[in-house]
């Protein structure tokens, strides 16, 4: 559910957001739809540093959709090893390759339906390709929005699907992308998980974190 005020301070928010990461944009290095949808299935439980380094070589190796649908999973799962639980990476990359030869032959498809129809494909993935592979309004819920959501009093839940709907009715299609980026490039950078840089956040006037703690 949305906060009552966070109507009125999710304007400012942005406008904050925008000054203090002006180029925010995906970390994930990629050239395609598919690149995009392959590195953000690999970066679950993974940081974006460590799929940079995995991609080029798995990029070269597997050029395109069908080579991944054909992939040998024991020599896939060997180049993406280091990105974490690599076994069902693996079947899912190679899972939902088939499926998008099957389905859409081979391209990436551009819906929220069809993408999350696809083999280990949930709706941050899906958002995530749609903003940026796509250019398309996208709501992109990970661990730095639930949490800075939450501190700054944009929603009260913490469930990423509902987060994700109290979202798409307060920040304007336009900017949704983005805003969703500079969460993460703040998340990282000031509102960290075990020690929020309080006293040098822009944001504290609007945070209802910083309020409860009794620093205003």
């Amino acid at each position: 559910m949305v906060p009552e005020n966070a109507k009125k301070k999710i304007g400012p928010v942005i406008e904050e957001l925008k000054k203090l990461y002006p180029d925010a944009q995906c970390s994930l290095r990629y050239e395609t739809p598919l690149q995009l949808l392959i590195s953000t299935r690999l970066s679950a439980q993974c940081t974006d540093v460590r799929v940079n380094m995995v991609t080029p070589a798995l990029f070269a190796r597997y050029p395109d959709c069908k080579a991944f649908a054909e992939a040998d999973q024991a020599e896939l799962e060997e180049i993406i090893k280091s990105t974490g639980f690599f076994r069902a990476k693996a079947r899912n990359i190679i899972d939902c390759c088939n499926q998008l030869l099957e389905r859409h032959g081979g391209e990436v498809p551009d819906t929220m339906e069809e993408l999350t129809a696809l083999a280990g494909v949930g709706r941050k993935t899906a958002n995530l390709v749609l903003g940026d592979a796509f250019g398309k309004p996208s709501y992109v819920v990970d661990t730095h929005a639930i949490r800075l959501t939450n501190r700054i009093g944009l929603t009260d839940s913490s469930d990423p699907e509902k987060i994700e709907q109290d979202l798409r009715k307060i920040v304007p299609e336009s900017e949704s992308g983005d805003f969703c980026h500079r969460l993460v490039d703040h998340g990282r950078a000031v509102c960290r998980a075990q020690k929020p840089d309080c006293e040098n956040c822009t944001l504290k006037q609007y945070c209802d974190e910083y309020t409860k703690r009794g620093m205003k």
